[in-house]
């Protein structure tokens, strides 16, 4: 009686849809999707999203490993799931209440005709880097210094209070990467990497560099802070540039992060400074045993490698294992690289770039004890986040790494065999500055930039 209702009131509001779509939605769909396609909980919510008609048909045909949504393509035709597909549509289309469509555009790659969806638009003031809570909630970092809740895909207006101040004299400081502890669930931290001083932060030449901090988020409050990372006064550094920071957990729990060389690039090859370096710490900043310094005396012992000019993106590979790294080069000269414990990667004794006015850094490339990157791209792209792809959504590219670019403003694929890169894709270019690429509990793509669209989703069909 109540699902009758429902149609007859569809109807008086002038929807449109088909009647053999409603006619198989009703028999197959309704018990999980309910009349209204709100679902029985989030994750049967059709609403959520706003899907192109052949994507719903594969999703219906093939199913979604997994969930609950088992393949029908054995029950229903092709013309009747053409008909669901279509009543779907026609129903979110007629939305009463929804005032705001979801922007899409289409792009073609090699593997996939891609949909990506315009998740969130300028409510954003340059976000840094997104970390999923879950299928519908998100953290974002602001760079100036805040961050906000993205819930079903929609930015809340209020800001986390309570948290640290960050420097913002130096162009390229602020808040840059979150991350969620692997043991959440039940400890509830929340990581954070951004500029620090313990000076004036009105003042340009105050002495600053990157802090790693973890909290809670309790009632909208940053609560509990503790410090995992922070060096003294006589290590930070004035009128300081290219603070890093990112940050990324093993699956064995390790903590590892980048602190750029901040202008001072010899001293990347100072054991005793933090600059141009990564880290690798435990979940409570304490340091590990093996760490490839930790016995030495007079160096920082939470460093893991050194000789990285700005390191702002991190993942491992899933195939081998290893953790990759993507470095900033000056004028040329970004870097792919794999990590190694203890090892040298040679900045600024070694560089395939030049100075930003053109002059040469260093006539060498090649040096013994220097580890060469897997590739280098000169011109610079800006690299800045990356991603191996690991999602039945994207079977096509399973294990290809997804790179991103800030001044060429590209999302790049590439195809890897044997710590081998055997082919480079540029999937877009233009959507604005790549800060971060995340995949999302319901192992999507999101894309976060600096562009007009500040969120995106990837949609393969």
């Amino acid at each position: 009686m109540i699902f009758r209702l429902i149609i007859i009131l569809l109807f008086s509001v002038n929807y449109v849809f088909s009647q053999e779509g409603l006619k198989i939605y009703s028999k197959y769909c309704v018990g999980c999707h309910a009349p209204n396609l709100r679902g029985v909980d989030s994750k049967t919510d059709l609403f959520k999203n706003r899907f192109t008609k052949k994507y719903i048909e594969r999703q219906i045909s093939q199913g979604i490993p997994n969930t609950t949504m088992v393949s029908w393509k054995n029950i229903l035709s092709a013309d009747e799931l053409s008909s669901v597909a279509e009543y779907i549509l026609s129903f979110q289309d007629n939305d009463l209440e929804s005032d705001k469509k979801i922007k899409t555009d289409t792009v073609n790659s090699e593997q996939y005709k891609l949909v990506i969806q315009s998740i969130v638009g300028e409510k954003l003031k340059t976000p840094w880097a997104i970390e999923f809570i879950s299928r519908d909630s998100a953290l974002i970092s602001e760079k100036r210094g805040s961050l906000k809740w993205m819930i079903n895909n929609v930015i809340q207006s209020d800001s986390i209070e309570g948290l640290p101040k960050t420097y913002l004299k130096s162009s390229t400081g602020g808040y840059m990467d979150i991350a969620l502890d692997p043991d959440y669930e039940k400890n509830k931290f929340i990581y954070l990497a951004y500029s620090f001083t313990n000076g004036n932060y009105d003042d340009k030449n105050a002495l600053a560099l990157t802090k790693i901090v973890r909290a809670k988020i309790i009632d909208n409050q940053w609560t509990s802070e503790q410090t995992l990372f922070e060096v003294p006064d006589s290590l930070m550094v004035r009128n300081g540039n290219r603070w890093g920071c990112r940050l990324y957990f093993d699956p064995e729990g390790y903590l590892f992060f980048s602190i750029g060389d901040m202008g001072r690039a010899m001293d990347s090859q100072d054991l005793s400074k933090a600059t141009g370096k990564i880290f690798r710490i435990h979940a409570d900043g304490s340091i590990p045993e093996d760490n490839p310094f930790a016995d030495r005396s007079g160096v920082l012992k939470a460093i893991y490698s050194i000789g990285n000019r700005n390191v702002q993106g991190i993942d491992r590979n899933p195939q081998t294992g290893d953790i990759w790294a993507s470095e900033h080069g000056p004028r040329g000269g970004d870097e792919l690289n794999i990590i190694n414990k203890g090892d040298n990667y040679g900045w600024p004794l070694v560089t395939y770039g030049l100075n930003y006015n053109g002059s040469v850094i260093s006539d060498k490339t090649h040096m013994e004890g220097m580890v060469q990157p897997v590739t280098q791209w000169t011109p610079s792209i800006a690299v800045c986040p990356i991603l191996f792809v690991s999602s039945d959504n994207y079977t096509k590219w399973d294990n290809n790494l997804l790179v991103g670019a800030l001044a060429f403003q590209e999302l790049r694929r590439l195809v890897i065999k044997d710590d081998e890169i055997l082919k480079q894709e540029i999937i877009w270019k233009g959507k604005g500055r790549i800060r971060d690429i995340k995949l999302g509990k319901d192992k999507f793509i999101y894309v976060v930039t600096n562009g007009p669209d500040r969120v995106l989703k990837i949609l393969p069909y």
